[in-house]
């Protein structure tokens, strides 16, 4: 568990790479079909509804963020498509496997829904990583410090995390388990204060 920060920051500032309009390749596991994590999810939404200052993420964007590669300016259809098939190898040798989800906890500039186990997941972005280093001579992103989580809220302003944590103190629910088979390469953008995508390539474990 980390601590709760005093204060929320606003997650939509334009990082490095991204501009209104701007899609980037990335690795998502996604949660299509997962009743149980949209049974969690809609539990924190309800507790979240009336705090200010918060973008709450629908059933259909809820993510795992794995890995990116680059915008689709800079990324070329046929080195994604390459990348994809090289991942089908990789991944191929990675049983799917379950996680369990929640509670969620208050970062800067999100609520995230905690994962056990990391250890999988880990395992995946590390074969990802290989299907890249098959491609390109350099891999985006740092490998270490990978932190897996699923989202449930952004902040939009600056302003005290106290309401947001109250509201999470004050939920009774139970973690959720979700049953991962396999990872997508996608095609996101974020021009309307939420990830929204399109998939790409699905790529099944095991």
């Amino acid at each position: 568990m980390t601590d709760t920060p005093a204060r929320m920051a606003d997650h939509w500032w334009w990082r490095p790479g991204w501009e209104p309009g701007t899609r980037w390749y990335t690795w998502h596991l996604t949660f299509d079909g997962a009743d149980d994590v949209h049974r969690l999810a809609a539990d924190y939404r309800h507790a979240l509804a009336d705090v200010p200052g918060l973008d709450l993420v629908p059933d259909r964007w809820l993510h795992l963020t794995m890995q990116g590669l680059g915008s689709t300016a800079e990324v070329s259809e046929a080195d994604a498509r390459a990348i994809a098939g090289a991942a089908a190898h990789h991944l191929a040798k990675i049983p799917a496997f379950d996680l369990a989800l929640g509670p969620a906890i208050v970062t800067p500039e999100a609520l995230l829904l905690t994962v056990d186990p990391a250890e999988p997941v880990r395992a995946v972005r590390t074969a990802i990583r290989a299907a890249i280093a098959d491609v390109w001579p350099e891999v985006p992103e740092p490998a270490d410090n990978f932190r897996p989580h699923v989202s449930v809220a952004y902040s939009n302003a600056a302003g005290p995390a106290r309401p947001a944590a109250d509201a999470l103190a004050g939920v009774t629910t139970y973690p959720a388990t979700a049953r991962v088979t396999a990872a997508e390469l996608i095609v996101l953008g974020r021009d309307r204060r939420m990830y929204e995508w399109e998939t790409a390539a699905r790529v099944t474990l095991g």
